[in-house]
């Protein structure tokens, strides 16, 4: 029995694997630390790039392992069937490698914002926002992200009008960017005496967090900037002084705002960085559409539009609109088990 052992094919990854030790050489360097913060950009840099190359040279270790020891080995051997179901593993891994490299667009392997706002609807819609920023962080979680609460707006009753989370981890734009558009819950209402069957909607947005080094210039005249008292828990501070900022981008109608900080200055900072890191997005992804009109793609990744629907009663059932995908285990989903959805999507609008 012979076989190719091989996962030459995924993608060449030799000039990723030159950067990292080109960035291993620079962060052995006596004076690396002494710029703190573009320190942390190289080692996030450096890390980023080993997310490919790391998996890779495992694998193909293993490949080149298994192959040996096929050439050893007879089929009636019982070790046999050991190694296939190890190269069965391996293979998978191979996929999964395959499918990473999805995400390789000029912004997938950065930080994420998420932003999530109940529609019309009032509680009911409120309550589903709530849930939504319950499975989002679930998801995080699942993933190894680390998850900060940058802006919240409760709901009068219950639940959320809106909230701003950053998602910290290897991907987090590539994989959250699936979930832009409008997500509807239909469902019996808790909050009705009657029992009667709700539709819900709230909207799901992903901007890219950007770093220093990009520049995007932004005029003073451009912008609107509010300031009001932050909403929700936070101490005497937080609640009796203007410290949250508002930040309208006039020319694009972008909006941000933040709440975390305890200090007006650092809420505005980090709205400025939201701001940024949207314009940025908005650019290139009008150069990605303008690449893709030019090359006679006729698929258009819109966000504005319903994305997905989570039926709760009389069935239970969440499907895709965009790719099909669907799964009948609605509490798993709820419970931030949503690769299935954001797989489909990716295989379906990456290039």
């Amino acid at each position: 029995m012979r076989r190719c052992f091989t996962c030459g094919g995924i993608f060449d990854l030799e000039e990723k694997a030159k950067q990292v030790v080109a960035f291993e050489e620079l962060m052995s360097a006596p004076d690396f630390w002494d710029h703190q913060e573009s320190a942390k950009e190289t080692i996030e840099k450096c890390n980023l790039l080993k997310a490919w190359t790391e998996p890779y040279d495992a694998l193909k270790k293993q490949l080149d392992d298994l192959a040996e020891l096929f050439e050893e080995v007879e089929e009636k051997d019982p070790l046999f069937e050991e190694l296939k179901t190890e190269l069965a593993s391996v293979e998978k891994g191979v996929e999964e490698l395959e499918f990473k490299k999805m995400l390789s667009g000029e912004l997938d392997g950065k930080n994420c914002y998420l932003s999530i706002n109940a529609g019309a609807g009032g509680t009911e819609s409120c309550d589903w926002a709530l849930m939504l920023m319950r499975m989002y962080s679930r998801f995080a979680e699942r993933e190894g992200w680390k998850v900060e609460e940058v802006d919240l707006q409760p709901g009068e009753v219950a639940g959320i009008k809106s909230v701003t989370l950053k998602l910290t981890g290897a991907f987090a734009y590539g994989y959250m960017k699936a979930e832009k558009g409008v997500h509807r819950l239909v469902r019996i209402s808790p909050f009705d005496s009657n029992a009667k069957r709700h539709t819900s909607f709230a909207s799901v947005d992903a901007s890219p967090e950007i770093t220093d080094d990009i520049s995007i210039e932004i005029g003073p005249q451009d912008l609107r900037i509010d300031t009001y008292r932050a909403s929700g828990a936070g101490g005497q501070h937080v609640n009796k002084t203007e410290s949250a900022v508002r930040i309208t981008h006039m020319p694009s109608g972008i909006v941000v705002s933040c709440q975390s900080e305890r200090s007006q200055l650092q809420n505005r900072e980090t709205c400025m960085k939201m701001l940024r890191s949207k314009l940025y997005e908005k650019e290139v992804l009008e150069r990605e559409s303008e690449l893709r009109a030019l090359s006679g793609e006729k698929k258009e990744i819109a966000w504005g539009s319903q994305i997905r629907n989570y039926v709760f009663q009389p069935y239970t059932l969440v499907k895709d609109t965009r790719t099909g995908a669907e799964s009948g285990n609605i509490q798993a989903v709820m419970d931030g088990e949503i690769g299935l959805f954001i797989n489909a999507y990716l295989k379906e609008f990456s290039s």
